[in-house]
């Protein structure tokens, strides 16, 4: 498979992982992005041995887009350091089903994650339960009542943004978790912005989205 580099250095790889690919390695079996990078590494550098790439974030594996990983321990520990502070701005583009009526909103809720992996809204004072955040912008109506919209997050929790607009009858297209089901999941990580982990200068990286995912 063919891997699109945004950029890379001694210290990060960021690249574009496409739709249905894996972070890292699962019980599927099938070829990973931390996996294909690293042999990207290996074989462009002639490294001997193994090669060190650290996995500081992900994306669920039917969403597509920007990811940085660490090419040291340093950069991992700084930018792991970077998601957990929330200083690593994620910004996503997706197509809801149907909704939102407003041109743009905060949602805040509080998320806990079941036994049998589904992440739901539930009441505030929840035990186990995650605060969540997000704010989002519609960009476009599309025929039929669904939106193009443009979704940051303030919070970084598992299936957050399926859930958080799920639990308000505004599915994302194509969620066969969440949704209604589909060929696509209609979910985009549009643009990646951190702090360059050793000369802290702020870098942002974008990957249009593939025409056909909001359509």
């Amino acid at each position: 498979m063919a891997l699109d580099i945004l950029y890379e250095d001694n210290h990060v790889l960021v690249a574009v992982k496409p739709c249905n690919v894996p972070s890292q390695a699962d019980s599927s079996g099938d070829m990973d992005m931390l996996s294909l990078c690293k042999a990207y590494i290996k074989e462009k550098y002639q490294k001997p041995g193994a090669v060190y790439l650290g996995l500081v974030h992900r994306l669920d594996r039917p969403t597509g887009g920007v990811m940085v990983f660490a090419r040291t321990s340093k950069a991992a520990a700084r930018l792991s350091e970077q998601v957990r502070c929330h200083a690593m701005q994620k910004t996503y583009r997706l197509r809801t089903a149907n909704g939102p009526a407003d041109e743009s909103g905060i949602l805040v809720d509080t998320l806990q994650k079941g036994a049998d992996g589904m992440v739901r809204a539930v009441p505030a004072d929840t035990p186990g339960g995650k605060y969540a955040e997000l704010s989002y912008q519609v960009l476009e109506r599309m025929p039929g009542g669904g939106s193009v919209c443009e979704v940051a997050l303030h919070t970084g929790r598992a299936h957050q943004i399926r859930v958080q607009f799920a639990s308000r009858g505004w599915p994302l297209a194509g969620d066969a978790r969440y949704g209604s089901g589909g060929r696509q999941l209609a979910l985009w990580a549009y643009r990646l912005s951190f702090l360059h982990p050793t000369r802290k200068e702020r870098m942002t990286f974008t990957a249009p989205v593939p025409p056909e995912l909001l359509r």
